[in-house]
């Protein structure tokens, strides 16, 4: 059968249902824009029928997963060991290593040994009070203030019974904290924190790791006690069979006898989950306080300080000495020269200084105009060019010469003083002072940057020496 169409096949074509992809899940209002080919008259509404944005859980849902990946990997970052200054600062904060299990057997057994060991004058105590307890005659009984009187009495044995096994948990409550991390009262603590009410924040901590680590600790610790504790019962089966042959205050001597050496094991036990718990908590504190080398560098810049910045204070302190020290120039005691390249002023006040200093020093353009301040003041001039480049690269503007130094530089001063004594009354010449004494790693010959050199002029002689220098 032959099928006309009334209209030609590219309109045929266009009235054709166009193919659309399915609608992603979860997709928001720019379906159209983030998909192509999507229509946009399909574009679903950001609010679905319960009323929520897709966009804004798809985004929480995103950014709990980027924040969760960026914690693991906070943690696997923290790989180098605590400084002192973050260990004090969690200690301020009352963060200190604590082990639930130690405290657990210094109580239980300064409690339960206590009681063995003074069982003597507890029993004593006891027996006092049960037999006031139960001695008293009719009239007692109806006469108020007697009484009162009674129950006062039994109520200080009772005291003195107990008193010495207080006072020894008492001690062990005390003395347990000082095995791990001591003592510590922090009023931060005590601080109102609303992050502590959040329960996600809650439920995070219940089902992180640390709660199979704690279950495996509470089967552990089941196990070990109620173990030792069975074969305790177990080692004394034939006794506890022969209670019931024997007279009634013997069985019971007996089996307040065995009943005390099960306990005493049982808590001698507690000593092994003890010991487990111990190194955990050690291990689990010093990991949570792990830092990043990033954190260390943070902390070492904050305790001593950017090097970068204590390198650009240092350098501007020197800025500022060389710009001094041509004024100090004629008042030195001697100026050592290279004899061109370098020279280096000292000067020496007996009294006032433990040792010579540097005034003044310089190289090239600077050492000419120190050579020349110096001669225009009558300041002695000594050729002496290990000398002058060992002073030069060794010792700063207004510091003292090094130890090692002592013997040349002393050399040097007494000619000055001679040569001072020799202008003023006449009589011989000194002589020149030659090999002199400086050891040869301090002269580390005469080459100086030429970065340094342009800084030391421009510094020095301003702006138009350094364009010299250059």
């Amino acid at each position: 059968m032959l099928r006309v169409s009334l209209f030609p096949p590219a309109a045929c074509a266009a009235h054709r249902a166009p193919k659309i992809p399915p609608p992603p899940p979860f997709a928001c209002a720019t379906d159209s824009e983030k998909y192509p080919g999507f229509p946009a008259f399909l574009d679903r509404s950001p609010v679905d029928r319960r009323g929520n944005n897709r966009c804004h859980w798809k985004a929480a849902s995103r950014r709990a997963h980027m924040e969760a990946r960026v914690a693991e990997d906070s943690d696997l970052d923290r790989t180098e060991a605590a400084t002192p200054k973050r260990r004090e600062k969690a200690r301020e904060e009352g963060q200190v290593a604590r082990s639930r299990e130690l405290a657990s057997f210094a109580l239980l057994s300064a409690g339960f040994y206590g009681a063995w060991m003074l069982s003597g004058p507890i029993g004593e105590h006891l027996r006092t009070m049960l037999h006031t307890a139960f001695s008293f005659d009719r009239a007692a009984a109806f006469d108020t203030n007697r009484m009162l009187s009674h129950a006062g009495t039994l109520s200080l044995e009772g005291l003195y019974a107990l008193a010495p096994v207080l006072a020894l948990t008492g001690v062990a409550a005390l003395a347990a904290p000082m095995a791990m991390g001591g003592w510590l009262v922090s009023t931060k603590t005590f601080e109102l924190k609303f992050e502590r009410l959040n329960p996600i924040t809650g439920l995070g901590r219940i089902f992180s790791i640390q709660g199979p680590i704690q279950l495996g600790m509470s089967i552990a610790k089941t196990l070990v006690v109620g173990g030792i504790g069975g074969i305790a019962i177990w080692r004394s089966k034939d006794e506890l069979l022969g209670l019931a042959t024997q007279p009634l205050h013997a069985a019971l001597a007996d089996a307040l006898h065995l009943v005390a050496v099960c306990c005493g094991m049982t808590v001698a036990g507690m000593l092994v989950v003890a010991g487990l718990d111990v190194p955990y908590q050690l291990w689990q504190y010093n990991k949570k306080l792990r830092m990043t080398k990033e954190e260390i560098k943070r902390e070492h810049r904050e305790n001593e300080g950017d090097p970068h910045v204590k390198g650009r204070i240092r350098q501007q302190q020197r800025a500022m000495a060389r710009r001094r020290m041509m004024a100090n120039v004629p008042t030195a005691d001697v100026v050592v020269t290279n004899p061109t390249h370098f020279a280096v002023a000292l000067k020496y006040t007996d009294g006032e200084m433990r040792a010579p200093k540097v005034v003044a020093k310089g190289v090239n353009l600077v050492a000419a105009r120190i050579r020349e301040l110096a001669a225009e003041h009558h300041v002695p001039l000594l050729e002496a060019p290990p000398l002058a480049r060992a002073l030069y690269h060794n010792v700063e503007l207004e510091r003292e010469i090094p130890g090692t130094l002592y013997s040349a530089v002393a050399e040097v001063l007494a000619w000055v003083y001679q040569l001072k004594r020799f202008r003023a009354e006449a009589g011989i010449a000194p002589e020149t002072p030659v090999d002199l004494d400086v050891p040869a790693e301090l002269d580390k010959g005469a080459h100086v940057a030429p970065q340094d050199e342009r800084e030391e002029a421009e510094d020095a002689l301003g702006g138009r020496a350094a364009g010299g220098a250059a």
